[in-house]
């Protein structure tokens, strides 16, 4: 696999971390709202040659501390496993963003200690999953399985939910709520209709209806917060 996007230095993709963003291509999802559609739909977008990001991993050891992994979906490239492994030897910090349908490896990043965070993208409440993924058919048991590994085995993580009125009702986001009970972190994301989605003519959520939103889900995973706002 290649990567085809870069963003050489990020405040806010990794916690308090100075890190570098690394973009894959293709995805399994076809989620309308996604602002990285290009990534998502292989819009013939430059491949980034492996050598150059080994030069600037190189180069900004010891001013950068991570590397987040991105996409797109990171895990439908089995390959990628070997450029993580070169990325951790080189002495960083890596945090994978993923939709949880690849347990598998995902687990085996873990285990093999080549991952220091996860977030999953959680897309809907089980009844509205498929429809906001764009998919019709969707193994929602992997991503259970992804979620409870990573409460279970209280690997850092934390799950987050780009909210949108077309799509999310406070039912349903109590119902994700319920999903991932116990999480490290739970983040509802504000939407942009940007130039880069898929699709467009969706609406935020306001600031004043997400502050409801917040005091009503912390009641069931006491951190949540909102990012965007």
């Amino acid at each position: 696999m290649d990567f085809v996007g870069i963003d050489k230095m990020s405040l806010v993709d990794f916690d308090e971390y100075l890190s570098i963003t690394l973009f894959t291509e293709g995805c399994n999802f076809r989620c309308p709202f996604c602002h990285n559609g290009s990534l998502v739909l292989n819009q013939h977008n430059p491949i980034i040659p492996w050598s150059e990001i080994q030069d600037l991993l190189k180069n900004r050891k010891g001013k950068i501390d991570a590397v987040v992994i991105t996409g797109g979906e990171p895990l439908i490239h089995p390959d990628i496993v070997d450029k993580i492994k070169e990325i951790k030897e080189m002495g960083y910090m890596v945090k994978l963003d993923t939709n949880g349908t690849n347990p598998k490896l995902m687990i085996e990043l873990i285990e093999d200690k080549l991952i220091d965070y996860v977030a999953i993208d959680i897309k809907n409440s089980i009844g509205k999953y498929s429809l906001t993924a764009g998919v019709e058919k969707l193994n929602l048991n992997s991503i259970q399985e992804s979620i409870q590994y990573l409460i279970s085995h209280k690997f850092p993580h934390e799950f987050r939910t780009t909210v949108i009125k077309e799509f999310h009702t406070l039912e349903d986001v109590k119902g994700i709520a319920s999903l991932i009970k116990g999480c490290n972190k739970y983040v509802l994301q504000r939407y942009k209709d940007r130039e880069g989605c898929i699709a467009h003519g969706f609406h935020e959520i306001s600031e004043e209806e997400i502050t409801k939103w917040v005091k009503t889900i912390k009641e069931i995973i006491p951190n949540t917060s909102t990012r965007g706002y």
